[in-house]
């Protein structure tokens, strides 16, 4: 079926996609998926990872999302996602400087054994880095 769909991807803090785009593949927490124009409605969680969509001309797209909802309607698919950043917006040095202090309070596992909060928190920041890094270093067309 031949046709664009239209695609927003929205954060508490501002919209970071809203345009017509030929595709959209996304990380459900159930798996990945992809949303092409008259596709059957439905509603799923999002896991952190990369949405990627081809654009109106067919460039491809990424976009580093950590988390949210999505709804997949026949014409549109909304995205509220906890944060998201066009690979183009993402900074790599704050990327790897993030990644960097993760590992290092990761690797402290005494301390880390006595504030498991503080284990958590590293480790979602040492994912979220990982990811961003991933994203910003994807090929560009």
């Amino acid at each position: 079926m031949a046709g664009n769909i239209r695609l927003q991807v929205v954060t508490p803090e501002k919209s970071v996609v809203d345009e017509d785009v030929q595709v959209v593949v996304a990380p459900g927490s159930m798996g990945e998926f992809g949303v092409l124009i008259g596709h059957t409605p439905f509603m799923t969680t999002l896991k952190l990872g990369t949405l990627r969509y081809n654009d109106a001309s067919g460039t491809e797209r990424c976009v580093f999302i950590s988390g949210g909802f999505a709804e997949a309607l026949p014409d549109k698919v909304t995205v509220l996602a906890e944060s998201a950043e066009r690979r183009c917006d993402i900074d790599i040095e704050r990327a790897k400087s993030a990644m960097e202090r993760a590992e290092k309070r990761l690797a402290d596992e005494a301390a880390a054994a006595k504030q498991e909060l503080d284990y958590i928190r590293a480790k979602a920041s040492l994912e979220r880095a990982i990811h961003r890094i991933r994203v910003s270093e994807t090929r560009r067309i």
